[in-house]
């Protein structure tokens, strides 16, 4: 049994840092000369055979050095790696980036994943679950065409969504303002993720009661209001992941027209920061990682932002970014003071 002692640890460690820093193979004698190492380099050599043999490093080629699997990232993330403290520059940078407790929501997960695309060259990736906790403003139905009728539905955070309905004949003044009447009546000031199936079923019994043709109007809004509590995904700065040498091109292009397949596994369940490799078959670009974080609103998760790059991507610098992004937006949708929320423990569950 080979025991991965606390100096294998450190120079699996150093590799990974080296590794990340230049792109090129590492090899035993450049770790040997870093100042916290003070072994030999025939020393850092058979650690580094070792450490291989466990899976953690692999040799591009024969004469080249060593880079890390995506075991030995796994190991370095969850157990090596020690995060550094934003800078109050840096706060103050993303500050300005994110935007205000006036800022609207939508905004500021634009805002966050512009800001993620900015500074670390990777594609930002964002769910909003936002508009499910919001309140139905207004509901309105308008006519079209022949027994054609548009259903518009406003949420307070101005979230829009319609569907066209054709009903088996026109309806006239009377049944148009009586339609929206109850409407207004049991709909307007309903928060959408209160929008159970069994509120919506009594609805259309009512309506049928006095009219069945008008059922298909509250069915339409039953499908925008499951449209409502699904989480919006949205990939921005795709073309980093394309200009990367280290991605394969037509993987890119068929993960970023399939991207809402990404939207199960952002929905499972974790605290803290996830760190996912695609290597791992859970996405479809080989060699990268893609590293998420939740927000929440008044306690309540309200969403994902994080970045997907290569897999040699800047873990040290880029997760305490998303730490602060996602506490930040956490702390300005539940209306809260705009001081940072501390985390007890960054956790990197398994993937």
């Amino acid at each position: 049994m080979i025991i991965v002692d606390d100096r294998k640890l450190k120079v699996l460690a150093a590799v990974v840092d080296e590794y990340i820093r230049t792109g090129e193979p590492v090899g035993s004698k450049a770790v040997s000369k870093l100042e916290h190492i003070k072994v030999s380099a025939a020393t850092v050599r058979n650690d580094m055979a070792l450490l291989e043999q466990l899976g953690y490093l692999e040799q591009p080629h024969t004469s080249a050095g060593r880079i890390p699997t995506y075991q030995g990232y796994r190991l370095y993330i969850d157990e090596l790696m020690t995060l550094p403290e934003l800078s109050d520059e840096e706060k103050l940078r993303l500050d300005e980036l994110l935007g205000d407790e006036n800022t609207p929501e939508d905004l500021l997960i634009q805002n966050a994943a512009a800001a993620l695309t900015e500074l670390t060259q990777c594609a930002a990736v964002a769910t909003n679950s936002a508009p499910r906790f919001s309140v139905i403003s207004k509901v309105e139905v308008i006519p079209t065409g022949k027994r054609l009728y548009v259903i518009l539905l406003i949420t307070s955070n101005g979230s829009i969504k319609n569907k066209a309905c054709r009903l088996e004949f026109d309806l006239n003044h009377e049944q148009l303002d009586f339609f929206t009447h109850y409407i207004e009546e049991n709909l307007n000031g309903i928060s959408v993720d209160e929008l159970s199936e069994e509120m919506l079923d009594k609805m259309i019994t009512a309506v049928s009661a006095y009219m069945v043709s008008l059922s298909p109007l509250v069915k339409g809004i039953c499908e925008l209001s499951e449209d409502l509590k699904q989480q919006q995904l949205t990939v921005s700065g795709g073309e980093k992941l394309l200009s990367c040498d280290e991605l394969d091109k037509m993987e890119v292009v068929r993960f970023i027209q399939h991207k809402n397949e990404l939207t199960d596994l952002l929905e499972d369940s974790f605290s803290g920061i996830q760190v996912k490799f695609g290597a791992g078959g859970s996405f479809a670009i080989g060699n990268s990682s893609m590293i998420v974080s939740k927000y929440r609103k008044k306690g309540k998760e309200a969403g994902s932002l994080g970045i997907i790059g290569p897999m040699r991507v800047d873990y040290k610098k880029i997760i305490p970014y998303i730490e602060y992004l996602t506490h930040k937006i956490t702390a300005l949708m539940s209306e809260e003071d705009n001081t940072i929320i501390e985390s007890d423990e960054c956790e990197f569950p398994d993937s």
